[in-house]
């Protein structure tokens, strides 16, 4: 593994009690830096109050049960990606899910249909994710899933998408959008607040598929949406520092949530990364008070029951 920097003390206070709300760790379909248990103590080291486990292959709530009875003062959380694997979107994998204490559904992001139509590419020199070479191997055998859409030709929310969001809504727990395409987006979050989705974060805006201009981003934190920014985005060259920078203040840093969706074996530590994001953003000039919520007050609002959100 790669040597990384290591956050400072100041940034390490400002993200203390947060949850890091996306990151990748063993099991897992692809190599991994840590496991989920490994992460549990590290993160219990280092003050984050927890995480939640993403898979674009399998829901992760059992998982999490069994991490929290081995490191009870972490709160490892579980969650559902609406990919092929899972069944696509499947009302009855949520709900299952839901039942089991997942905290996050996330919409499809390898197999939705605009990550298999997009034809944008990265950034000269940027990594690129993962999953790509596990999907290339799945095209190989030709197991591949079909896309999974969100919205008719019209553009209108597909009413199995509606069922999901009425389970969503039941449970109080987040959604999350996934690779959708920004009008997708757009037509997803309207109607989730139709259905009484109470939470709705949208998925690393920045990354490659999805590319959300900042007025976009503005028209969704007015519908009630958090804009998640993900340290690996600019880490991996996927976009530039300092148009992160400039799209978080143009939107406002109350309407973003760090995470940073990482656990890839080449990066750098997952209990690192928020603080790691928080010594970035201390560089372009944000603030303690800005870095803290959207850190730690927004994280919190995303990943705990209503009940226990500070007021």
């Amino acid at each position: 593994m790669s040597d990384h920097p290591a956050p400072s003390a100041r940034a390490r206070a400002l993200v203390r009690g947060a949850y890091d709300t996306h990151v990748h760790v063993a099991p897992d379909v692809m190599a991994r830096r840590i496991d989920d248990v490994d992460l549990a103590y590290r993160c219990a080291e280092v003050g984050l109050a927890g995480f939640v486990l993403k898979s674009h292959y399998v829901a992760t709530a059992e998982r999490a049960a069994v991490v929290r009875k081995v490191v009870p003062a972490v709160d490892t959380l579980g969650a559902i990606t609406l990919n092929g694997a899972m069944g696509g979107i499947n009302p009855v994998a949520v709900e299952v899910a839901a039942r089991q204490g997942a905290r996050i559904v996330w919409m499809p992001t390898v197999d939705s249909g605009n990550q298999r139509r997009n034809t944008a590419t990265d950034l000269p020199g940027a990594t690129p994710a993962m999953w790509g070479a596990f999907q290339a191997d799945l095209h190989s055998q030709g197991i591949v899933p079909e896309p999974v859409e969100v919205v008719d030709d019209e553009g209108r929310v597909l009413e199995r998408v509606r069922q999901v969001l009425r389970v969503i809504a039941r449970h109080d727990i987040t959604l999350a959008t996934g690779h959708l395409s920004g009008d997708e987006i757009v037509a997803v979050v309207r109607a989730a607040r139709e259905e009484g989705v109470r939470r709705i974060v949208v998925t690393h805006p920045e990354f490659t598929s999805q590319r959300l201009p900042a007025e976009q981003q503005r028209e969704l934190a007015e519908a009630g949406a958090l804009l998640e920014r993900c340290f690996t985005t600019p880490h991996s060259g996927k976009v530039a520092w300092v148009e992160l920078f400039d799209t978080i203040r143009a939107v406002g840093p109350a309407h973003s949530v760090l995470s940073s969706d990482l656990g890839q074996p080449f990066n750098p530590p997952v209990e690192d990364g928020l603080a790691l994001f928080a010594d970035r953003l201390l560089d372009a000039g944000f603030t303690d008070e800005e870095i803290h919520v959207m850190a730690v007050v927004n994280s919190r609002r995303l990943a705990m029951p209503k009940a226990s959100v500070p007021a």
